[in-house]
């Protein structure tokens, strides 16, 4: 009954609408047929909705994103909750890494927000290294954010992964060519000096074994490019150094220097945990070596034909490939029994890759730097919360303390001699002695590797060399990093010298001043004028009025 009077009303509208557009006649109202009860029920409430509505505010900006996000949250929370259970809850370790990969990340912004005048900021890893280590040490917190150690070794070597990959795709071999012999001497000199005295002195003071006190050298032997890089940009930025091509040295120098700390310490690793006599514990290491270095020109190799340059998403194939390979390097050298020879084989996979791709690279490297953004405060993050404060020992943090400072001591006298016949002034050569000090990427990634092979022999000795060379690689951080970024900003500016844009001499052997000084006048101020800083152009044919 409802839908046929509606039928009926619609079809008197209609005829009334067609008359009234032929005839211009007024319709008789009578003949309309009014609303049911119901209808008019119905229009109404539908009148005070639309009314509720439009009257209703709606969150809009910060306050949508705000909640959008919150609503997200809560439904990824409520999804793994379902899946796994208890390990999202406190005390499992799903939510131990998240809790932590939180606390890292707020902890670098928050020491990165700190900003002396006239000084860089604090590297953020130094928060995220920090956040770790208050989480393992907190009461009650400490229960709540658990991570087994299999979950945290396994993030740990795929972050080392991550970064030897970086490090692979970093290596500049025209660099290397341009600056020859000074940046072999930075980077081989201070690197193999520095670990063989802190292995003699750790043997004496720490009672460690030889082979152990060369893995501890090769750990603390290595610069840190997440220090050393950022640093030398800014001054470059600033035109210190530049003209003797000094940032540039330190950066390519780094590389190389990470390279030689990675091979030194995966070759002692593996003679240390291999089982036999000497001889042929230094003949596996050796093999790890050869292995490794082997397995990464075969991977590169393949890199560099697979995917072809004609295929759809190239960067993401090309990326997902070299971290995969990568990851299954590290990981299957510690199935088949060679640990050191995993991090050589992902060093040579990727530079091969990067040289067969040429200019290419340079996306693939940007892909990976963003999952070194997700995994350096996982990496960071885990160093520290491997760190328990309570059992510590006194003599071992201070006799520690004593071996990395006679290292950095040596480090610092060895690099200022070494640069002595590189054509540099004595500023300079102090300047990069004390930028040649800070650690701390390279001690994160391999500091705790020797700890987890210890770990998974089960023999307490081993486990407390391993504990003993984590602790001292966490001491270097907290040591070094700060007072390396520190000294870099503070020594840059005052013992560089500082090029300003557009007061160029090269081009003066073009013309002689002497033979037209009108020209070379003219010549010398486009020059000038074209490379300078400020946006203004001034008209050339104002100069000759002022």
């Amino acid at each position: 009954m409802f839908s046929l009077l509606n039928i009926l009303q619609a079809q008197i509208h209609f005829n009334l609408f067609q008359s009234k557009s032929e005839d211009k006649v007024q319709p008789d109202l009578s003949l309309s047929v009014p609303l049911c009860p119901q209808m008019r029920t119905l229009d109404s409430s539908s009148s005070c909705c639309l009314r509720v509505k439009d009257r209703c505010p709606r969150p809009k900006g910060f306050l949508n994103l705000l909640l959008t996000k919150a609503f997200l949250l809560v439904l990824l929370f409520g999804t793994v909750w379902s899946i796994t259970g208890q390990e999202c809850l406190p005390g499992g370790n799903l939510f131990g890494i998240i809790i932590l990969f939180i606390c890292s990340v707020l902890g670098g912004k928050l020491l990165g927000l700190i900003q002396l005048p006239t000084l860089p900021p604090f590297p953020p890893l130094l928060g995220m290294l920090l956040a770790g280590l208050l989480l393992r040490n907190v009461p009650y917190v400490s229960d709540a954010v658990f991570i087994s150690p299999h979950w945290s070794a396994a993030l740990r070597n795929v972050a080392l992964s991550v970064i030897l990959t970086r490090a692979g795709l970093g290596l500049n071999p025209s660099a290397l060519r341009r600056l020859k012999a000074v940046c072999v001497r930075v980077a081989v000199g201070p690197c193999v000096l520095e670990a063989c005295v802190v292995a003699v002195v750790s043997h004496f003071l720490l009672h460690l074994p030889w082979i152990w006190g060369f893995i501890l050298g090769f750990v603390l032997a290595a610069v840190s490019p997440a220090v050393v890089v950022p640093s030398m940009l800014l001054l470059q930025r600033d035109g210190y150094g530049v003209e003797k091509g000094i940032p540039t040295l330190l950066m390519a120098a780094g590389s190389f220097d990470d390279i030689l700390a990675i091979t030194g310490f995966s070759t002692c690793l593996g003679i240390a945990f291999s089982t036999g006599s000497t001889w042929m514990n230094i003949l596996k290491g050796l093999l790890e070596v050869v292995g490794g270095v082997a397995a990464g020109l075969i991977l590169g190799l393949f890199l560099c034909l697979f995917p072809s340059s004609d295929q759809e998403d190239l960067v993401l194939r090309r990326t997902l490939l070299l971290v995969g390979l990568s990851v299954f390097s590290v990981f299957f050298s510690h199935v088949v029994g060679f640990a050191g020879a995993g991090g050589l084989c992902t060093l040579v996979l990727s530079f091969l890759a990067a040289l067969g791709w040429k200019t290419d690279k340079a996306p693939v490297a940007a892909m990976v730097g963003r999952c070194w953004d997700v995994f350096q405060p996982l990496l960071f993050g885990l160093i520290g919360a491997e760190i328990t404060v309570t059992s510590l020992n006194p003599s071992t943090v201070g006799l520690g303390v004593a071996c990395i400072l006679i290292g950095l001591l040596v480090r610092l006298l060895v690099t200022f001699l070494l640069v002595h016949l590189g054509g540099f002034t004595l500023k300079e050569k102090l300047f990069i002695a004390v930028a040649w000090l800070p650690k701390a990427t390279v001690q994160a990634a391999i500091g705790s590797k020797a700890l987890d092979l210890a770990r998974d022999k089960g023999d307490e000795t081993l486990i407390q060399f391993g504990l003993d060379v984590l602790t001292l690689a966490v001491l270097a951080i907290l040591i070094t990093a700060p007072i390396g970024a520190l000294g870099i900003g503070l020594a840059g500016p005052r013992l560089l010298a500082r090029q300003v844009k557009g007061q160029l001499t090269v081009w003066r052997f073009l013309l002689n001043p002497k033979d037209n000084p009108v020209h070379w006048f003219w010549f010398d101020w486009t020059l000038n004028w074209f490379f300078s800083e400020t946006d203004e152009k001034v008209n050339p044919r104002s100069v000759g009025q002022n």
